[in-house]
């Protein structure tokens, strides 16, 4: 394993190619809207050299950034920006502690254990409750009009284990589903149509134990419990990541942490981590993939809808194009508009806190303009936080691409 202060060294090698253009900074949905953040140009490679450890650290703005990436996919010179500032976040819970409010909302896995099931009416009608969500608000500072998924009165992973099969499958191999949190617990029928449309193409899809992905609790600074989540995942990936076989997961967020985020930012780079984040896909690249090797099926119903695609930034932070819209161009009828705006603003939790509320609605402003312009009663977006966000700043129902290509296929879900 590759130590943690070698991936410190590697940050600090590329922050010394920060030219000052302040691309950056012109780019960043956060500080377009807000002073309370200077930009990631100053809090990310400026800041970075007056960071020491055997000092106490400076950043406070650090907190503001939302994590998006936007920067980084900006920078003309490769500057690590949004790694640099989600170790300085870290950094401040090592030194400080995480907050309640913090701990609770980046524990999603166990949120959803509590929330789903048979209580879930119970839960909902509780969080929907005004007065209730005016209490949370004041005493653990969750903003009472952030949104907040509807638990799931029956989770995938129970769904998955009581169906029975009724087409053949695995004529073209298995492939691993990483469901995370969102499909198992809120919203369970895009797992549904994940396991629909892999087997309507000829494969066997194994759901094997997993935890969060992690990407909550690196967000929030808790790099500890991070490690440990990724750590029981890759020990839960790896048998089948090791036999080369496919895993696929339908929330971007999830699937750029196990590729991407866990190990770079836990400095956890060995041979069976990698070999996980190489068998890792988007479950959109995975089609695409199999498109361009003749496997897709196409056999699809026409769809006379045209309707506005959001690419979320962890989508976009993939570097992989944007494989929804590739795959679904291929069904008759349907048209795509990309929406083009830089950030829905949620950034995972970022948007529930009480003080970053109104920062998350004014950057979603123009997505959320855009949408309500338009006329669309329904959008597309990969991302399950940036469905929700979108649902709650423009008013429409917001879907996942793999709903409308299940659709196409003619599939139950």
């Amino acid at each position: 394993m590759i130590p943690v202060d070698h991936i410190e060294h590697s940050l600090e090698q590329s922050l010394d190619h920060c030219i000052k253009c302040n691309i950056c900074t012109a780019a960043c949905p956060v500080s377009a809207v807000t002073d309370l953040f200077p930009g990631p140009k100053y809090v990310g490679p400026q800041a970075q050299r007056f960071r020491h450890d055997r000092q106490p650290s400076p950043d406070e703005s650090v907190d503001y950034c939302s994590g998006c990436r936007v920067c980084n996919e900006v920078c003309p010179t490769g500057v690590r920006i949004a790694e640099l500032n989600a170790r300085a976040r870290a950094r401040l819970v090592a030194e400080r502690g995480i907050p309640l409010r913090n701990w609770l909302i980046s524990r999603s896995e166990l949120i959803g254990r509590l929330g789903a099931g048979p209580q879930a009416p119970l839960a909902n009608a509780a969080l929907s409750f005004k007065p209730l969500r005016v209490i949370i608000e004041q005493t653990l500072g969750i903003a009472r009009e952030a949104p907040l998924p509807l638990f799931s009165r029956s989770t995938f992973r129970s769904w998955f284990r009581r169906r029975r099969i009724v087409q053949p499958v695995a004529t073209k191999g298995q492939v691993v589903y990483f469901h995370g949190c969102a499909a198992n617990y809120y919203e369970p029928w895009i797992g549904k149509a994940v396991v629909a449309v892999l087997e309507h193409n000829g494969f066997e899809v194994l759901l094997p134990d997993q935890r969060c992905c992690g990407l909550p609790l690196l967000s929030n600074g808790d790099f500890a419990a991070a490690r440990r989540a990724h750590e029981a995942n890759i020990a839960f990936l790896a048998p089948y990541a090791l036999r080369n076989i496919p895993i696929v997961g339908a929330s971007t967020s999830c699937t750029l942490t196990l590729k991407e985020e866990a190990p770079e930012l836990l400095g956890m780079q060995n041979d069976t981590v990698r070999a996980v984040a190489r068998q890792t896909y988007d479950i959109f690249e995975f089609l695409r993939m199999l498109h361009e090797r003749g496997e897709l099926r196409t056999d699809f119903r026409p769809i006379e809808r045209t309707l506005p695609y959001h690419p979320p930034c962890q989508l976009r932070a993939h570097r992989i194009g944007l494989p929804a819209l590739d795959v679904l161009e291929l069904v008759p009828g349907l048209r795509l508009i990309e929406t083009h705006a830089s950030c829905c603003g949620i950034a995972g939790t970022y948007g529930l806190k009480a003080e970053k509320y109104q920062i998350s609605m004014d950057v979603g402003a123009p997505l959320f303009d855009m949408v309500r312009r338009s006329g669309f009663t329904m959008a597309l977006c990969d991302s399950e936080t940036c469905r929700w966000q979108i649902s709650h700043g423009a008013g429409v129902t917001a879907r996942h691409p793999i709903e409308i290509l299940a659709e196409a296929y003619g599939l139950a879900t």
